[in-house]
C-alpha cells in the first residue's frame, strides 16, 4: 500500500517507480488510433481528453519539479473534495504561448522561461465530475480530439535530446506534406527511477493535412 502522508513530489515518484515495471498497476492513457506507422513515427487520431495543467516559470529542465507539486498536490487530494486521483501517463510540458495555424508561414515566440506542464486526467471523468483544485494555479481544460505526429525514443530526458528528436519530426511532418498547428510536447511516460535505456519519451507535435 502506498502511504498517503508523503509530499506531492515524493507520491508521484512512489507511484511512477510502482507502475513503471508494470508489476503492480496499469497507468491510464488517452485514448488514439494509428493512422500511420513508419519506424518511430506515428500519426496518431486522439480521442477528446481533459488535462490539469499549470504554467511554470523556469528552465526546460527545472520546471518539473514545481508542476509536480502543484499537479501531483491536486490529484492526492489538494481539491476541494478531497478525492485521490489516479496517476496517468504522459506527464507533458510545452511553451505556454501557443501557435495559432495560419494560412502561410508562422513565427512564434515564447514567454520568456513559461511552460505548460500537464497531466491527463483519468477517461472516467467529466469536467463536472472532477474535482475542482484548490490551488488556483493548476487549471482543468478540456482538450479536443485532434491529429498528432509523434516520435518515439529512449533514453535521458536532457534538453539536447528532446530537441534532436523534435527537428528530426519537424523533417518527417514536412516530407509527409502535413502542416504544424500547434507547438512541440515533450512526453515522459517513465519514472526518474527508470533505466534510462528503457524509458519511453516522445516529442508530439498537432498537425493537419494540407489541402
Amino acid at each position: 500500500m502506498i502511504p498517503t502522508n508523503l509530499p506531492a513530489r515524493a507520491l508521484l515518484l512512489v507511484m511512477f517507480a510502482w507502475s513503471g515495471v508494470g508489476t503492480v498497476m496499469a497507468i491510464e492513457e488517452p485514448g488514439y488510433a494509428v493512422v500511420e506507422k513508419s519506424g518511430d513515427f506515428e500519426l496518431r487520431l486522439y480521442e477528446p481528453y481533459i488535462v490539469a495543467e499549470t504554467v511554470v516559470d523556469g528552465t526546460f529542465d527545472d520546471v518539473g519539479s514545481e508542476a509536480f507539486d502543484r499537479l501531483g498536490g491536486y490529484i492526492f487530494g489538494n481539491n476541494r473534495s478531497r478525492t485521490s486521483i489516479d496517476m496517468t501517463a504522459p506527464v507533458t510540458q510545452t511553451p505556454a504561448s501557443e501557435r495559432i495555424a495560419m494560412t502561410a508561414p508562422v513565427s512564434q515566440t515564447q514567454r520568456d522561461g513559461e511552460w505548460r506542464v500537464t497531466f491527463t486526467m483519468p477517461a472516467g471523468y467529466t469536467m463536472q465530475t472532477l474535482p475542482e483544485p484548490i490551488d488556483t494555479r493548476v487549471l482543468l481544460k478540456q482538450q479536443p480530439g485532434r491529429l498528432v505526429a509523434a516520435i518515439r525514443y529512449s533514453g535521458t530526458w536532457a534538453r539536447e535530446r528532446y530537441e534532436a528528436h523534435e527537428r528530426q519530426l519537424e523533417s518527417m511532418i514536412a516530407e509527409r506534406g502535413l502542416r504544424p498547428v500547434g507547438d512541440p510536447i515533450f512526453a515522459r511516460y517513465n519514472s526518474p527511477f527508470s533505466l534510462w535505456f528503457l524509458r519511453r519519451n516522445e516529442v508530439l507535435i498537432p498537425v493537419e493535412r494540407q489541402g
